[in-house]
């Protein structure tokens, strides 16, 4: 699975423990997350020797930080971002840890799936593509008006 789709999961359940526990209906209801990776999380988390693995991690002392629980539907839901050139106000990463956060996918590409680019400094060809396909494009600060708007809610 991915990035965003694990993102989701931590999300929606909060720990590692809530994500063993769930049942398939429980997993399938997570967005993003259709009955095939559902069966596969659901697969994983009962094998006797990912258990083991688990545990001895844990008795090793690792640690995983609880995630803030999404209650209903998240802003963005559904929607995919892409992110390109700098930008002043934050890292890449920030940025996508906050679309994330709205319940964004965000994607290292421009498709036709692509709901929006944001373009910083230095834009490339990743910008002239989402032109050419038509996909809404915003700058940095257009963005951070948003986010900001959207994170009120």
């Amino acid at each position: 699975m991915g990035e965003a789709t694990a993102a989701n999961l931590a999300n929606h359940f909060g720990t590692l423990e809530a994500i063993q526990a769930a049942e398939l209906e429980a997993l399938e209801a997570v967005n993003d997350v259709g009955p095939i990776v559902a069966a596969h999380v659901h697969t994983f988390f009962r094998q006797p020797h990912n258990q083991e693995t688990i545990a001895a991690l844990i008795d090793a002392g690792i640690t995983w930080q609880e995630a803030e629980i999404t209650q209903g539907p998240t802003p963005l839901e559904g929607q995919t971002w892409v992110l390109t050139g700098s930008m002043e106000s934050m890292t890449r990463d920030e940025g996508k840890a906050r679309l994330q956060a709205l319940g964004a996918k965000v994607a290292g590409s421009v498709s036709k799936k692509t709901t929006c680019l944001v373009a910083g400094e230095a834009a490339g060809s990743k910008l002239t593509k989402a032109e050419q396909m038509g996909v809404d494009v915003i700058d940095e600060a257009t963005f951070i008006e948003r986010l900001a708007e959207w994170e009120q809610r």
